[in-house]
């Protein structure tokens, strides 16, 4: 589980079955709580890799060194949050590298990166690669100098061509491009089960007000509009931050979405306020919500049958990442079987933005077998073979939407390379202390009943102040 929330969504999700996808069948494991802050990691005690000049474009670089057999026979380790069916894919995913250079690459999943990641560099072993899903904690470690300057393997202008420039300023910090964009999902979208829904005939809306009207028709036919679980065991709350960004997004816009993550704007300010009311006018309403606030507190994440139970005991939708098709219950077709329409705009002057999520790769060293696999991981050779194993969307623009074999993962890359606004997840940019700490706290006490003010106030109370 790692200090932002999309960690704590993979890490949860990703151990009961593939996900995939961000930002099913399901086993709950017990997750590690969030730390409250990244402690202050010093740069391993060990001698300071000397540079080498980069290698030119085209023969000479180290992808193509590697790929000649000059390497072959090292070995790099990478670290990531993705244990079990998802290593696996990720696995499959480096597999050409490994057979085209001899490098041997060895991947370490845990749920409890976060925790090992702080661990393993503070005791002088860091992996060669780790895989971030969160970049606050990426940031932590690139300020304080552990994770190398991956312009001396990269143009950024280059990258930036292929990544674009939200998913690459996401990676670069304080100037320094500390890692690159590796996989990344759609949050913005509702899911519903098609059959259920013709047989009443309703229709996906395409407007707030439309979803309001929407909501309102199912609970005069008798039925709940929504199910929302919000219970992830040591992350529980990142479900309700995510409605509240959606919606900060959609109200208040992209420039104040970007100062409320730095804090430019508080949480206390009646823009963020607003947006958390407008959550609560669904989340608070019982005949919105299956099971009222008790079913929210309680049920977890990954249940979700009850968008397929029958509309008199069950739910009509269930807003969430594209992820949440790997825990659909046995015997239901994520392709035929379900359908998902883009969580609606609400001011229409602020357009439809995209809410996503995703994972950065990072190097702690400029050995040459790293460089050469950094390289591999932008191009999109690796991508395809990360699409087609069933990994989650490539941000590299390069993947033609025709590698996705599964519709639904094909319309969310779509999505979000059509996205004339697109903002990563806000919890996972904000200091560990607030973004999976008190936001999420927050944000559970809110639901229980909590003064509003008194909350957001408290949330800011526990912004760094160095």
């Amino acid at each position: 589980m790692s200090t932002r929330k999309f960690l704590a969504i993979l890490s949860t999700l990703l151990i009961v079955a593939m996900v995939l996808v961000a930002c099913g069948g399901a086993t709950t494991e017990e997750e590690p709580p969030p730390p409250t802050e990244a402690p202050a990691v010093e740069a391993p005690a060990e001698e300071a890799p000397v540079d080498e000049p980069l290698g030119e474009t085209g023969p000479g670089t180290y992808l193509e060194r590697a790929q000649s057999g000059e390497f072959a026979g090292s070995a790099l380790t990478i670290m990531g949050v993705w244990p079990d069916e998802e290593a696996e894919t990720f696995r499959e995913a480096f597999a050409p590298f490994v057979e085209s250079t001899g490098i041997n690459v060895t991947f370490e999943g845990s749920a409890d990166f976060e925790t090992l990641i702080i661990v393993r560099t503070e005791a002088g072993d860091p992996p060669d690669i780790a895989v971030f899903p969160q970049p606050g904690l990426m940031a932590d470690f690139s300020r304080r100098g552990i994770l190398a300057d991956h312009s001396q393997i990269f143009d950024p202008d280059i990258l930036a061509n292929d990544y674009g420039e939200t998913w690459t300023e996401l990676a670069t910090i304080d100037g320094v491009l500390a890692g690159i964009p590796y996989r990344v999902q759609t949050k913005s979208l509702v899911f519903y089960e098609p059959a259920k829904w013709a047989e009443f005939g309703y229709e996906p809306p395409e407007s707030w007000d439309e979803m309001v009207t929407l909501m309102d028709a199912m609970v005069a036919n008798g039925h709940i509009p929504w199910c929302i679980p919000l219970e992830s065991s040591g992350a529980t709350g990142w479900v309700a931050t995510d409605w509240v960004e959606e919606i900060v997004l959609r109200t208040a816009g992209p420039e104040t979405y970007d100062q409320w993550v730095s804090h430019e704007v508080p949480f206390s300010d009646p823009q963020i306020k607003s947006a958390v009311e407008e959550m609560g006018n669904i989340w608070l309403n019982p005949d919105y919500v299956l099971g009222g606030t008790t079913g929210i507190l309680t049920t977890w994440i990954g249940d979700v049958n009850a968008l397929f139970d029958p509309p008199e005991t069950g739910c009509m939708m269930h807003r969430q990442a594209g992820w949440i098709t790997a825990f659909f219950p046995e015997g239901v077709d994520p392709e035929t079987d379900s359908a998902f329409f883009y969580f609606p705009p609400i001011d229409p002057a602020q357009g439809s933005p995209v809410l996503g999520a995703g994972d950065i790769a990072s190097a702690f060293n400029m050995d040459p077998e790293v460089r050469a696999f950094m390289e591999y991981l932008t191009t999109p050779e690796a991508a395809e073979s990360w699409v087609r194993a069933g990994g989650l969307i490539s941000p590299n623009s390069r993947v033609p939407l025709d590698w996705y074999e599964s519709d639904l993962t094909r319309t969310q890359a779509e999505i979000l390379q059509n996205a004339s606004v697109l903002r990563f997840d806000a919890s996972d940019l904000m200091p560990g202390a607030v973004g999976t700490g008190s936001f999420w706290t927050g944000m559970v006490d809110y639901v229980n009943g909590a003064d509003l003010d008194e909350v957001l106030q408290t949330i800011d109370n526990t912004w760094p102040t160095e």
